[in-house]
């Protein structure tokens, strides 16, 4: 082939080839939705990667209990304080009774009353058992309960160096088991009925005494907790 010729073949290469380029960008402009280039590059990349598969996040059950209650009961949590600033709490039915967000918890022991018919919170208060003469009060409180009551107690701090002999007859007569046993700064949690039995096999009591040896926080305990499901149909 002769150099002019051939000069002349080497151009319309070019120039058809460089229609030929424009017409593809032209062609891939149009199908590809306008977005940021880094968006399409993103897009490009994972074309090959695995999809990632997110697991629902669990239901949140009645009192932060792990699994539901069945239908037609109630849920209970009882926690005991720990140490001096891990307040203690009471929820029934997914109901916060008492708690630093209600701001009804405090030092000694703390009782929440509950009718047992209806489900509602009839009295709810704490009473010092580190200074003043408050044990007599908290008798009375615990005595004038209406029947068909369940009484719901936790202790934050000490709840045991002012309580005196006729408070521990009258929980004791609740069902409790521990409250004489209670010692210096002891967590105790404690669910009692009054007019009625509870069956045998729910969560209704623990206690953890103070040993320095032990404790969780200095001078104290760890807290501890129950937790369960009642029957709205009891007799």
């Amino acid at each position: 082939m002769r150099p002019v010729a051939a000069g002349v073949f080497k151009a319309l290469l070019l120039v058809f080839a460089s229609m030929g380029a424009w017409y593809s960008g032209y062609l891939l402009a149009e199908l590809i939705p306008d977005m940021p280039l880094s968006s399409a590059v993103y897009n490009i990349r994972s074309l090959g990667e695995r999809p990632v598969l997110k697991a629902p996040a669990p239901k949140r059950q009645k009192c932060d209990h792990w699994t539901p209650c069945p239908p037609n009961t109630y849920a209970y949590r009882l926690l005991s304080g720990g140490g001096r600033d891990k307040y203690a709490k009471i929820c029934f039915d997914d109901e916060l009774l008492i708690g630093e967000k209600t701001g009804n918890v405090g030092r000694g022991i703390n009782i929440a009353v509950v009718d047992y018919v209806t489900g509602k919170v009839t009295g709810a208060q704490y009473f010092d058992m580190y200074e003043g003469d408050n044990s007599g009060p908290m008798t009375k409180f615990i005595q004038s309960a209406p029947p068909k009551s369940l009484l719901l107690m936790v202790t934050h701090d000490d709840g045991s160096s002012r309580l005196q002999a006729q408070a521990k007859d009258t929980i004791e007569a609740l069902g409790s088991k521990e409250i004489k046993n209670m010692r210096f700064r002891s967590s105790w949690v404690f669910l009692g009925a009054k007019g009625f039995e509870l069956p045998s096999g729910i969560p209704r009591e623990k206690i953890n005494h103070s040993d320095n040896s032990k404790n969780r926080y200095s001078g104290w305990p760890a807290e501890i907790q129950i937790e369960g499901c009642i029957s709205r149909a009891l007799s």
